[in-house]
């Protein structure tokens, strides 16, 4: 079984905003936000709607990262191992 290595504190990626280049903060997983219980649904059924039509099969989780100096938010993928 494949674990996002951000989401379990394997690695540390260090994202630079696309706007101003400063760090961005990961805010975790996209899926977590969509409702109150969604943070405790199976990950792999929560994949069937993160709007990454390939993120079950090709094994990436979507994360949340946003930007303190600019405000900007991004979602990006990680590959999980």
């Amino acid at each position: 079984m494949e674990q996002c290595p951000l989401c379990n504190g394997f690695v540390e990626q260090t994202i630079q905003c696309s706007n101003c280049h400063t760090i961005m903060e990961d805010r975790g997983k996209l899926t977590d936000y969509f409702d109150d219980y969604s943070a405790y649904m199976d990950i792999d059924i929560m994949k069937l709607y993160d709007g990454e039509i390939n993120s079950l099969e090709n094994h990436e989780c979507l994360h949340v990262l946003y930007c303190h100096s600019c405000q900007h938010e991004e979602t990006k993928s990680f590959h999980e191992q």
